[in-house]
């Protein structure tokens, strides 16, 4: 088993309990801005992580066996040592910018991660309501296999970077230090990320380092941070969570009446509508 994050679930659980039970005390929460807890969103992020295990567990299969026909063509090898581990887990953090980025600049990739934005709390289950259909990672990440990462290793450097975003899935940490906030990325980082507010949609990609402040969609957290999709869902059933928009997405390309149209709404953001329509999304 080369997925770290099994092994974590544990720990995850445990996290989670413990800060259910500091956000339910009172004073403490009036301390602090956040949400709290809401059973059925809990379950519903909890169902999410479940099935989560299964359907990625077998994207992984496919992704290993990418993995392994561009390894036989790989143009290095950086080994297994700490040069290995560095080329694994930051190239893996630099494709994650850019694949997450994607998620929510075309639709098509934004249907598969649209569901871990479709919680309007923020707390660490959220961080648990993971995608059921990451399949653009099967072609992704297999590219760190041309310059020499085996294959195991990628799959140990993408549990490295979930193990990481999860405790930043929290509004009970406030700002940390400044040069901490510099290079990586935080809970008041991905707080913005996960706001609806004007001036925080489509900010804040990053993994575990900044990348955002060499691309230009960093924004730091200023305003209360309203959560949830710019048009929430009411639903906790987890299927409907998980491919809701693939549904939406299919009306609207039916609806289209030109085939460039119905290419604009798999290729373009979100928001995107043909010219003299309005937004729905």
């Amino acid at each position: 088993m080369h997925d770290p994050t099994i092994y974590a679930t544990p720990v995850f659980i445990a996290a989670l309990l413990a800060e259910e039970w500091y956000l339910s005390d009172r004073r403490r929460r009036e301390r602090a801005h956040a949400v709290g807890y809401e059973r059925r969103d809990t379950w519903a992020s909890l169902a999410m992580g479940i099935g989560s295990l299964v359907f990625v567990g077998l994207i992984h299969l496919a992704m290993l066996g990418i993995a392994s026909l561009v390894w036989d063509h790989r143009v290095v090898n950086v080994g297994t040592g700490a040069l290995g581990w560095t080329v694994a887990i930051v190239g893996w953090d630099f494709i994650y910018y850019w694949n997450h980025r994607w998620e929510h600049e075309i639709r098509l990739l934004w249907a598969a991660h649209v569901n871990h934005h479709s919680s309007r709390r923020y707390n660490l289950s959220t961080a648990l309501r993971q995608s059921w259909t990451t399949w653009p990672t099967m072609f992704l990440y297999p590219l760190l296999a041309l310059v020499g990462v085996k294959p195991e290793m990628i799959l140990i450097a993408e549990g490295i970077n979930l193990i990481y975003q999860f405790w930043i899935h929290t509004e009970v940490i406030g700002r940390l230090p400044g040069w901490y906030e510099l290079v990586f990325n935080t809970p008041s980082h991905h707080r913005v990320h996960h706001g609806t507010n004007s001036e925080y949609l489509d900010k804040n990609y990053a993994g575990i380092l900044m990348w955002d402040r060499l691309f230009g969609t960093f924004e730091p957290e200023r305003e209360p941070v309203v959560y949830g999709l710019t048009k929430n869902i009411h639903t906790f059933n987890p299927f409907r969570i998980a491919f809701h928009e693939y549904a939406a997405l299919l009306r609207d390309i039916r609806s289209a009446s030109r085939w460039r149209d119905r290419l604009g709404y798999l290729v373009h953001g979100p928001a995107w509508q043909p010219l003299g329509l309005t937004t729905t999304v």
